[in-house]
């Protein structure tokens, strides 16, 4: 039976997992993916065999103190290579970025449903408990929406009122729980006045999903 590497696990917070793996000759860690960026630190020299997606086979090789990095979604079974030399180095994962990842394409998801116009998808990527400020109304914060039905109703009367829209140009950037997405609308009422201007979101994000969409957009004229 093969020899498992040892992880020792020095750090495991909100940001950051500092695992230290330890190979016996032989040792090897198993399959696996990598579920976040990360960065490679050898602590010894030498070299890892790597088991590859689809049979392929690669070589690591070990430099003590000279990193490398690799990003979210590696897959592989990594063996040390040697038959009577030990190696160890620190695997330091970057956790927050994953989630931000994770919420970039949540971001991009919501303006896919809307230009699809597709209720059930733009619900997909709404919190239980989420909320919708529509860029126009008589409050300080615009339209509000509290609750999923109303964010849904909210979300259908723009549907309504535009009747052509397309929300194109975005960009997503996420620092923390909080993301940014601009945009260029372009659209048509029922009475067939046209709209063009660029706008943004704000988001404020539980887990994954957006927990409030705040909207703002231009004002021309």
């Amino acid at each position: 039976m093969t020899e498992l590497a040892q992880p020792v696990v020095h750090i495991d917070d909100d940001r950051f997992k500092v695992t230290e793996w330890r190979f016996a000759p032989g040792a090897e860690t198993g399959w696996h993916r990598h579920g976040h960026d990360y960065v490679i630190v050898p602590l010894t020299d030498g070299t890892l065999m790597l088991d590859m997606p689809g049979g392929q086979q690669a070589q690591a090789l070990l430099r003590q103190g000279v990193p490398y990095s690799r990003r979210v979604g590696v897959e592989h079974n990594v063996t040390n290579g040697s038959d009577s030399t030990s190696l160890s180095f620190l695997e330091v994962e970057v956790v927050d970025d994953a989630q931000a990842h994770r919420r970039r394409e949540v971001m991009e998801r919501l303006m896919t449903a809307f230009n699809a116009r597709d209720l059930e998808a733009l619900m997909a990527c709404m919190s239980a408990d989420c909320a919708f400020h529509g860029s126009a109304g008589h409050l300080s914060e615009g339209a509000v929406h509290k609750g999923r039905d109303a964010v849904r109703a909210g979300y259908a009367a723009i549907f309504d009122a535009f009747p052509q829209a397309a929300w194109t140009e975005g960009a997503h950037v996420v620092s923390g729980d909080t993301g940014l997405s601009t945009w260029r609308f372009v659209g048509a009422t029922r009475d067939g006045a046209t709209v063009d201007v660029r706008g943004c979101d704000v988001f404020a994000f539980d887990g994954d999903l957006v927990a409030l969409k705040d909207s703002y957009r231009k004002v021309r004229g």
